[in-house]
């Protein structure tokens, strides 16, 4: 049903598809103008004024408003916290860097992935991995293997491990309904754990002896500093997990009541400032301006989809798209270029415009069409640097530590094409 009887026009969705595209190219073709995330500001603002406009003019300022409070609000102060907590915890260590013990490593970042979102367990584990492997020669695929697995598959089974499924969770998707995934997670990361410790096991065999021989004579135990941050941590998956309608009945008697969970997430996050050492931090190389960069961008998208939003939701019947693996490949393609996350809330728009009533619904839409939009928005988001934010600040710790990475179209190429696309069309065959 249109909102309030107003007829969306199809140009009012360019302001989003500008500002997608500005995430995709910009870096490719205008990166120095996009490292300084004023200048995003400026982009997001500039896309932003038309739809504000259009938006107040269509008496549609009670979507908009919905949409910046409880949306962009939850979505911003869950990944701040967790980029707070996880940013105080700092592991240090050199161990020998054998195909087993790197294959561990990327294995425990799966798991800890869907805990503590593919953003904290990359931050937490890719420099480890990089020390751990400083004396191996080839170390480029670890580091491919680990954005496909650490920084995007792992985080299938929480709502806290991908941003797309927190928005998910804030349509009305349980906490515990993401577990359902758990057979999509165990096949694809055992696939990729597998391949993995294969190729790297190849490429130990032809390690010279010398470089085996400095990484076993310099080892160092792993230590973690900042071990109260998991109690912080530990606060987050909590607040998520039962503070909500689910188990607090009254929330439904006035939305607002929803934000005691923001409140609960925004004081761990506090906490972690409070009682993690400035040291820490230091050593873990934190900053601001990752999460700044996420919420400037974020805001821009967050304000540019809802005229693309209602314009799916009411012309859902008349696009052709409506089956699982229709909804999985078409989620998946667009968060292979694009953000995973506005990904993901465009199509459960697009599914909640086709009104499907029988059947089990989970999140106001169907149940299979959650399990494909969720499934591909957050294995897909592996396919290119830009899926997913993580992929890009793990490059980009690589290349801080001389480690030469593939370049936009040659990681398509070398790895995504060949290794991880034919994992996710495995997995739809199984289970879409």
């Amino acid at each position: 049903m249109e909102p309030l009887g107003v007829s969306i026009p199809l140009i009012s969705v360019i302001p989003f598809v500008l500002m997608l595209l500005s995430i995709a190219l910009f870096p490719l073709f205008m990166n120095h103008f996009w490292e300084k995330n004023k200048n995003k500001l400026v982009i997001a603002i500039i896309l932003s004024v038309p739809v504000i406009i259009f938006m107040l003019a269509s008496n549609l300022s009670k979507e908009l408003f919905d949409t910046l409070v409880f949306d962009y609000v939850p979505f911003i102060i869950l990944l701040g916290s967790l980029f707070t907590i996880t940013g105080g915890i700092y592991l240090t260590g050199d161990i020998e860097a054998k195909p087993s013990i790197n294959t561990a490593f990327l294995g425990i970042g799966a798991i800890l992935a869907s805990f503590m979102g593919t953003t904290g367990a990359a931050m937490l584990l890719i420099r480890p991995v990089i020390q751990t492997n400083k004396e191996r020669t080839f170390k480029e695929h670890t580091i491919l293997f680990f954005i496909g697995i650490v920084a995007n598959c792992g985080g299938l089974l929480t709502p806290l491990g991908d941003p797309p499924l927190f928005m998910m969770y804030l349509r009305g998707a349980p906490f515990t309904w993401f577990f359902n995934l758990s057979f999509e997670w165990f096949v694809t990361n055992g696939l990729l754990l597998l391949i993995y410790f294969f190729i790297d096991s190849y490429y130990y065999k032809k390690e010279p002896l010398s470089s085996k021989r400095r990484d076993i004579e310099y080892i160092k135990p792993l230590k973690i500093h900042g071990k109260l941050n998991f109690v912080w941590l530990a606060g987050v998956v909590l607040a998520v997990a039962f503070l909500n309608e689910h188990y607090l009945p009254f929330i439904k008697q006035n939305e607002f009541y929803r934000f005691i969970r923001e409140a609960v997430i925004f004081i761990m996050g506090g906490l972690s400032i409070l009682f993690t050492t400035k040291l820490v931090r230091e050593s873990n190389n934190f900053t601001w301006e990752p999460i700044k960069e996420v919420a400037y961008l974020f805001l821009g998208i967050f304000i540019t989809m809802v005229p693309c939003l209602l314009y799916l939701e009411t012309n859902a019947h008349s696009l052709g798209v409506n089956t699982p693996v229709q909804f999985y490949y078409y989620t998946g393609l667009l968060s292979s270029f694009l953000d995973n996350t506005p990904t993901a809330v465009t199509f459960h728009s697009l599914a909640l415009g086709l009104g499907q009533t029988s059947g089990k619904i989970v999140a106001e839409i169907g149940e299979e069409l959650l399990r494909a939009i969720s499934i591909g928005a957050v294995f897909f988001g592996s396919m290119t640097y830009i899926g997913n934010g993580p992929n890009f600040m793990v490059k980009a710790v690589a290349e801080e530590n001389n480690i030469k990475m593939p370049s936009f179209f040659s990681y398509i190429f070398k790895f995504s094409l060949i290794i991880l696309l034919p994992i996710f069309v495995i997995v739809q065959l199984l289970f879409v």
